[in-house]
């Protein structure tokens, strides 16, 4: 299981944590990658934290949502209504953000269900988001799926990330990624 380090940018300030701060801690859980979300602030803001954390972090760094600051991470996380913003239909959406970000950076999205996993096996993306496995602050409308979790993500073809509430002791039989927040590094 390798650790996929969530920081969101709310929970920090809600927490009293500094970005130096959750990137060490990432560091020492061995962290493979870190995803940097910011539903709040401007993009000035977005982008200066973006820059302190490649200043600090060598491993791979994902951008929720902000796939125009793309030159500054190594791939962008989006969920199912960015899919759908970008495109109606998910193959066209994904070809679209490919040319927009390049090929050879990483798309990761958000699943909540077998429908959107099936979908999403057949989109050209790198990693799934699968949850939410636990009911969390940051995601309170999200469906939990619970033990599921696992078997949901057995019919995935590509790598899993479990979002939502997982813990480090938590443990997954199909499950590549467990995605770990602030509140729980």
């Amino acid at each position: 299981m390798q650790l996929y380090a969530l920081c969101d940018r709310d929970a920090l300030r809600t927490r009293n944590i500094t970005l130096e701060n959750f990137i060490q801690k990432a560091k020492e859980h061995n962290a493979v990658i870190l995803q940097y979300r910011n539903k709040n602030d401007d993009i000035a803001l977005i982008k200066n934290d973006l820059i302190t954390i490649r200043q600090l972090w060598d491993g791979f760094l994902i951008i929720n949502d902000y796939y125009e600051l793309i030159s500054f991470c190594d791939g962008v996380h989006i969920g199912q209504e960015d899919l759908y913003a970008i495109d109606n239909e998910p193959i066209r959406a994904i070809k679209i953000l490919k040319t927009a970000i390049g090929n050879d950076k990483i798309i990761g999205l958000s699943t909540h269900n077998r429908a959107e996993i099936d979908i999403a096996n057949n989109l050209d993306i790198n990693y799934i988001g699968l949850g939410a496995y636990r009911a969390t602050s940051t995601k309170s409308e999200a469906k939990v799926l619970g033990e599921s979790l696992d078997t949901l993500a057995s019919y995935s073809k590509h790598p899993v990330g479990a979002i939502g509430g997982v813990k480090m002791a938590d443990s997954f039989q199909y499950v590549t990624y467990h995605v770990i927040g602030s509140g729980l590094l």
